[in-house]
C-alpha cells in the first residue's frame, strides 16, 4: 500500500530572513539583552543603596525620639509631650509609642503641614506588629500611607517606641532611574540598528558581488552551443586572507572548471554534428540506389518468386524509412550548427489547411478537425520547415492514439503571437515521460499505442524549428486529453 508523499518541514521564518537582517537583529537583540540586564542590577543596587540611606535616617529618627522622650518633663497626665513636636524629623516620619500597661500612642508627621496627626487604626495594627528587634523592616501599612521602612526598639525602663519612614520616595527616584535608563537604551538600540545596518551593508557588500557574479553565470545559456566563460570574481573579493575572498577564490576556480568542461563538451558536440553529417551525406547516395533497384525489380516485367519480390518490398520500404531518417539527422545537424533558415511570409492559415488534408488522407480512421480564424494569419518564417512542424505534431498523434481519435487542430493569435495547437483525446502520456518527449529518440512506446514504427526524432525536429523561429512549444497531456501548442511571433 503506497502512502502518501510527505511534504519536508519548511525552515524557521527566522532562517528565511536576509543575512543582513539577521546580523543586526542578533546584534540589537543582545545589546537588548546587556541594556535590560544593566537596568535591572543599576535598580536593585540603587534601591539597595537608598533603602540603606532611608535606614540610617530612621536609627537617626530613633535616637532622637529616644533623646527627646528622656528630656521632656511628663506632665501629671498619663501622656508625655508628642516627640515630633520638636524640630529636626523628616516629613512623612511616624511614630507609635507603646506604653507600659498596653496604651499607645500614635502620630505622623505628615509632610506640607508640619504638625502631626494620629495614626489610623489599620495603619496602627500593622505597626504594632512589627517584633522589637532593632531590625528595619518594609511593611505596608495602608493604601494612604503605603510602604514604610519600621523600626521597633524598646528602651531600659520598658517603653517601646516605633518610628517609620515612607518608602515613596525611595520607589520614584528606582522608577525615575528606571524609565532614564530605559529612554537611554532605547536610543542606543535605535543609534546600533541604524549604524550596525550600515556596517553589516558595507561588510556584505564584496559577498553580494560574488553573488552577482554567479548570477550572471546563471543566466548564461549554458545548456548548448558554444559558451564563452569570462565572468569572473574580481581580484579585491578573491583574497585568500578573508571568509568572503575564499569563496570568491573557490568560485572562480569552479567557474574555470565548468568553462574546460563546456569546451570539452562543445568540441565533441562538433564533432557529433559533423560525423552525423558527413554520414547523412554519404548514406544519401547508397540509399538512393537501393530504392532505384528495389524499385527496377517491382517494375520488370520478368516473373519474379513472391517471396523474392516480397523481400523487395521490404527493402525498398526500408530505403525510404531510412532516407527518411537521414533526412531528420541531417535537418538536425543543420538547426544545431545554427544555419539561418529563410525569411518569408508564411500565411499558416493556408498552411494548417493543407497539412490537416494530408493527416487525414493518412489517418483515415482518426476523426480531424479543424479550427481556424476568418481572416487569413501570417508569419515570417521558413514555409517547408514550419510545414514540416505541423505535419510532425499530427503525425505523432495519428501514430500513438488508437483509431477512431479525434485530433484537433486550431489557430489563434494571441497579441502579437500566434499560437497552433493539436489536441488529441486519446489515452495521454504518462506524467514520468512528458519531461521526455522533446528528446531526441525518445518514445513513448509502453504508455501510449502505436500504429506505426518511430524514429523517435519528430517531436525533436518540432521543438528545434520553433526554436529557430524564436518561438516555443509547450505540452499539457493528461488522461484523455493531450494537447501540443506551438507559440511564435508575427
Amino acid at each position: 500500500m503506497s502512502s502518501s508523499p510527505r511534504s519536508e518541514p519548511r525552515s524557521p521564518w527566522t532562517k528565511r530572513l536576509p543575512l543582513r537582517t539577521r546580523l543586526v537583529a542578533a546584534q540589537v537583540v543582545m545589546l537588548a539583552v546587556v541594556c535590560a540586564i544593566i537596568g535591572v542590577a543599576t535598580g536593585f543596587a540603587l534601591r539597595e543603596f537608598l533603602v540603606g540611606q532611608l535606614d540610617d535616617q530612621l536609627f537617626d529618627s530613633a535616637v532622637k525620639a529616644d533623646h527627646d522622650l528622656r528630656r521632656m518633663p511628663v506632665p501629671g497626665g498619663q501622656w508625655p509631650p508628642n516627640p515630633l513636636d520638636t524640630p529636626g524629623f523628616p516629613p512623612g516620619t511616624l511614630l507609635l509609642i507603646k506604653f507600659k500597661g498596653g496604651a499607645t500612642d500614635g502620630t505622623r508627621l505628615t509632610p506640607g503641614l508640619g504638625r502631626p496627626e494620629p495614626l489610623p487604626a489599620e495603619a496602627r495594627a500593622r505597626i504594632e506588629s512589627v517584633p522589637a528587634d532593632g531590625k528595619p523592616r518594609t511593611v505596608w501599612l495602608s493604601e494612604e500611607l503605603g510602604e514604610h521602612r519600621l523600626l521597633s526598639t524598646t528602651t531600659p525602663s520598658g517603653l517601646r517606641f516605633i518610628t517609620g519612614l515612607p518608602m515613596a520616595d525611595v520607589d520614584s527616584t528606582v522608577w525615575r532611574m528606571g524609565m532614564i535608563l530605559g529612554g537611554v537604551a532605547l536610543a542606543g538600540l535605535i543609534v546600533v540598528s541604524l549604524a550596525g545596518a550600515v556596517i553589516v551593508r558595507r561588510t556584505l557588500r564584496p559577498l553580494e558581488r560574488v553573488a552577482a557574479t554567479a548570477s550572471r553565470v546563471a543566466e548564461l545559456p549554458l545548456h548548448e552551443g558554444e559558451v564563452a566563460l569570462a565572468e569572473r570574481v574580481s581580484d579585491q573579493d578573491a583574497d585568500p586572507d578573508t571568509e568572503v575572498g575564499r569563496v570568491g577564490l573557490a568560485l572562480n576556480r569552479m567557474l574555470g572548471h565548468v568553462g574546460s568542461a563546456l569546451q570539452a563538451r562543445h568540441t565533441s558536440e562538433t564533432r557529433v554534428r559533423q560525423f552525423v553529417a558527413d554520414a547523412g551525406h554519404e548514406l544519401r547516395t547508397p540509399l538512393a540506389a537501393i530504392r532505384g533497384y528495389a524499385e527496377l525489380t517491382r517494375r520488370t516485367s520478368d516473373e519474379v518468386p513472391p517471396q523474392i519480390g516480397h523481400a523487395m518490398r521490404r527493402v525498398e520500404s526500408e530505403a525510404v524509412r531510412m532516407t527518411s531518417l537521414v533526412e531528420d539527422l541531417l535537418l538536425l545537424a543543420r538547426l544545431d550548427a545554427g544555419r539561418p533558415l529563410g525569411r518569408e511570409p508564411v500565411d499558416v492559415s493556408r498552411l494548417i489547411l493543407d497539412t490537416v488534408s494530408d493527416a487525414r488522407i493518412a489517418g483515415p480512421d482518426h476523426e480531424w478537425r479543424l479550427e481556424l480564424p476568418p481572416d487569413a494569419v501570417q508569419v515570417t518564417g521558413d514555409a517547408h520547415k514550419l510545414h514540416q512542424v505541423v505535419a510532425n505534431l499530427l503525425s505523432n498523434a495519428r501514430t500513438h492514439t488508437p483509431p477512431g481519435t479525434t485530433v484537433t487542430t486550431s489557430l489563434s493569435t494571441v497579441g502579437d503571437v500566434v499560437e497552433v495547437s493539436v489536441t488529441d483525446d486519446g489515452p495521454g502520456i504518462p506524467r514520468e515521460l512528458q519531461g521526455e518527449v522533446f528528446e531526441r529518440f525518445s518514445r513513448g512506446d509502453t504508455s501510449r499505442s502505436r500504429a506505426a514504427g518511430s524514429t523517435g526524432l519528430g517531436l525533436s525536429i518540432v521543438a528545434a524549428v520553433v526554436a529557430s523561429h524564436d518561438g516555443s512549444v509547450r505540452l499539457d497531456s493528461e488522461p484523455g486529453r493531450t494537447r501540443f501548442t506551438v507559440r511564435l511571433p508575427r
